[in-house]
C-alpha cells in the first residue's frame, strides 16, 4: 500500500453536514485518481466505519475521535498495510493531536505551555502515551490535510485536496531562490540557517525595518525560512530590535502573494497553530493562509519553540534539514522523517528544549507530494530501464527507503537515553558556576524556575538543569548539563 488517508466521517459530517462531507468525498476520489496516474496507490480509512476498520482488526470509533483511539487505528493500519504514506485529514478538531507532556513546562516564570499538541506520535511504532520520551524514534511519514476550525464549510479543505490532486515536481533551479525572515537580534543564527540550506544568505530580509507588507516579488520564492517571534493565537510573526518587536508578517497581507508548490518552515512560537479565526478578528492562522494560497507543504510549532540568538540549535536544526531534505527530491512527509531522525540521532541524549522541538514541529500538507524532481543516475533515463521498472520502479525503491527508515527509527527508540524528573538541584560547584551566566543573561537566580531531570541509560549520573526567566519581554532559558556533580554543557536558548 502507497499511501492512505484517515477521516472521520462523523466529525466531517457534523461540522459541514452531509452536503459537505460529500463534497469532501468527490475531491477526494478525484486526488486517488490523480495518485494512481502518479504510481501512487491510495485508500481512504474511515476510522468511524465498520467495514475499513474490521479490515485492520478494529472495532470502528464511535463518537468524535479522542487521540486515544486515532493511535490506536494508525498503528494497526500501520502493521497490515504498511502504508508509505499516512495522510490525516483535518485539523485537531476533527482528527485530535497528542497532548504530550511539556518536559520544558516552566510555569508562569517561565515555558507556559502544559502540553504540547503533538502528531509526532502517530509517525511513532510506541503505543499511545502522553511521554514524550516514548516518541524519540520515529519510523513513519505522517502528515496532515488540515481544515479551518469553526468553519461550517469545506472551502478550504476541498481546496487544499484538489490542490494535492494538481500537484508537479520541478527542476531544483526552481527551489533555490528563498524568501528568509529574520527577527534583527536573531539574524546571525538565520544567517547560518540560510547558508547551510541554500550556500548563502543574501535574500535574508530583518525585521525591523522590513515588513510586513510584503510584495509578490518578494513572496515569490519557492522555498521560504522564518525565524521570528510568534504568539498564542495570532496571525503574525513578529521582529525584535532590542525592545521593539514590530510586526514582520501578517496573514491577511500574504492573500494572493503566494507561488503555487512553495515550501515552508517556520521556526517561530506558534507558528503553526491552528487556532479559530474568531479569536484573531477573522484572520487565518499564517499556515493556513500560506496553504490556502498555494503552499503544498508548511513545517511549523504548535506551542513555544527555541533556538540560540547565534549559532544553530533546536528549531533551527529541524527546519533547515527538513528543506535541505525537500531540495535533495525528497517528498514533503519523507523529508520530515529524516530531518526528525537527523535531529535525534546527532545527539547523545534530548535536553528538554530538544524532546520538546521533536514534538512541536508537525507537517501541514499532502506528505506524498514532491515538490523538487529526483535526479537519478543515467541509466534510468534510458529506454530499457523505463520499460523494465514502468510500472514498480518508484514503488519498490520507496519502500527499501522506507525499510531503511524503520529501522533507523526503531534503533533511536531503543538507544537514546531517556529524562526522568528530578527534585534534585545542582551541585553546588555547578550552581556556582552557573550563577553568574544566568547574570549576564539578565536573569536573576531567585526568580527563575527550575526544572531538573536525570538522564536515565547515559553513562555516570548525568542531570539536566534548565533555568528559565523573563528579560523585559523575552522569555530565556540555560540548559545545564550536569556530569557526577560538575559542569559538562550550558546553552542559551531564546523563545522563538
Amino acid at each position: 500500500m502507497d499511501k492512505v488517508i484517515v477521516m472521520h466521517r462523523g466529525a466531517l459530517r457534523s461540522k459541514y453536514r452531509s452536503e459537505g462531507l460529500a463534497r469532501i468525498e468527490a475531491a477526494l476520489k478525484q486526488l486517488v485518481a490523480a495518485d494512481q496516474r502518479r504510481g501512487l496507490e491510495t485508500q481512504l480509512l474511515a476510522i468511524d466505519m465498520t467495514a475499513p476498520m474490521k479490515a485492520i482488526g478494529l472495532a470502528p470509533v464511535q463518537g468524535p475521535a479522542d487521540a486515544r483511539l486515532l493511535k490506536k487505528a494508525i498503528d494497526a493500519l500501520v502493521q497490515t498495510r504498511a502504508p508509505h504514506y499516512v495522510v490525516l485529514l483535518g485539523g485537531p478538531d476533527v482528527l485530535p493531536m497528542v497532548p504530550l507532556r511539556n518536559p520544558a513546562h516552566g510555569g508562569e516564570l517561565g515555558d507556559s505551555d502544559p502540553v504540547v499538541p503533538s502528531d509526532l506520535p502517530y509517525a511513532c511504532d510506541a503505543a499511545y502515551s502522553t511521554d514524550p520520551n516514548r516518541f524519540m524514534g520515529p519510523s513513519r511519514v505522517v502528515g496532515r490535510l488540515p481544515d479551518l476550525a469553526g468553519a461550517n464549510r469545506p472551502d478550504l479543505l476541498l481546496q487544499l485536496i484538489r490542490a494535492a490532486a494538481r500537484h508537479k515536481a520541478q527542476p531544483r533551479e526552481n527551489y533555490l531562490e528563498s524568501f528568509g525572515l529574520s527577527a534583527e537580534v536573531w539574524q546571525a543564527s538565520t544567517r547560518l540557517s540560510l547558508t547551510n540550506t541554500f550556500g548563502h544568505a543574501d535574500q535574508l530580509h530583518l525585521s525591523p525595518p522590513q515588513g510586513p507588507r510584503w510584495t509578490k516579488a518578494d513572496l515569490a520564492p519557492r522555498m521560504h525560512f522564518i525565524n521570528c517571534h510568534g504568539q498564542k493565537d495570532m496571525p503574525e510573526y513578529y521582529g525584535q530590535q532590542g525592545d521593539d518587536y514590530p510586526v514582520s508578517h501578517r496573514s491577511a497581507l500574504i492573500r494572493d502573494r503566494i507561488t503555487a508548490g512553495t515550501v515552508v518552515a517556520a521556526e517561530c512560537c506558534y507558528g503553526a497553530q491552528l487556532f479559530d479565526p474568531a479569536l484573531a478578528e477573522g484572520q487565518w492562522p499564517m499556515a493556513l493562509r500560506y496553504l490556502g494560497d498555494g503552499a503544498c507543504a508548511f513545517l511549523g510549532s504548535t506551542t513555544i519553540a527555541y533556538g540560540p540568538s547565534e549559532g544553530n540549535g533546536s528549531a533551527d536544526l529541524l527546519c533547515q534539514y527538513f528543506l535541505q531534505r525537500v531540495l535533495s527530491g525528497a517528498s514533503t512527509g519523507r523529508a520530515l522523517l529524516e530531518a526528525r531522525q537527523k535531529f535525534a540521532g546527532e545527539r547523545t541524549h534530548l535536553d528538554p528544549m530538544d524532546l520538546k522541538t521533536l514534538g512541536q514541529f508537525y507537517l501541514l500538507g499532502d506528505p506524498s507530494l514532491q515538490p523538487v524532481t529526483f535526479a537519478g543516475h543515467a541509466l534510468t533515463r534510458t529506454k530499457a530501464y523505463r520499460k523494465a521498472f514502468a510500472t514498480v520502479q518508484d514503488r519498490g525503491v520507496r519502500g527499501l527507503r522506507r525499510e531503511k527508515l524503520e529501522r533507523d527509527g526503531r534503533y533511536l527508540a531503543r538507544a537514546l537515553p531517556t529524562l526522568k524528573s528530578s527534585d534534585q538541584p545542582p551541585s553546588s560547584a555547578v550552581q556556582s558556576a552557573i550563577e553568574p551566566m544566568l547574570k549576564e543573561s539578565g536573569l536573576s537566580p531567585a526568580t527563575c524556575s527550575r526544572v531538573s531531570y536525570t538522564v536515565a541509560g547515559a553513562p555516570g549520573q548525568r542531570r539536566i538543569h534548565v533555568f528559565k526567566g523573563w528579560n523585559a519581554a523575552r522569555l530565556l532559558a540555560l540548559v545545564v548539563t550536569e556530569q557526577d556533580g560538575t559542569l559538562l554543557h550550558v546553552r542559551r536558548m531564546h523563545a522563538r
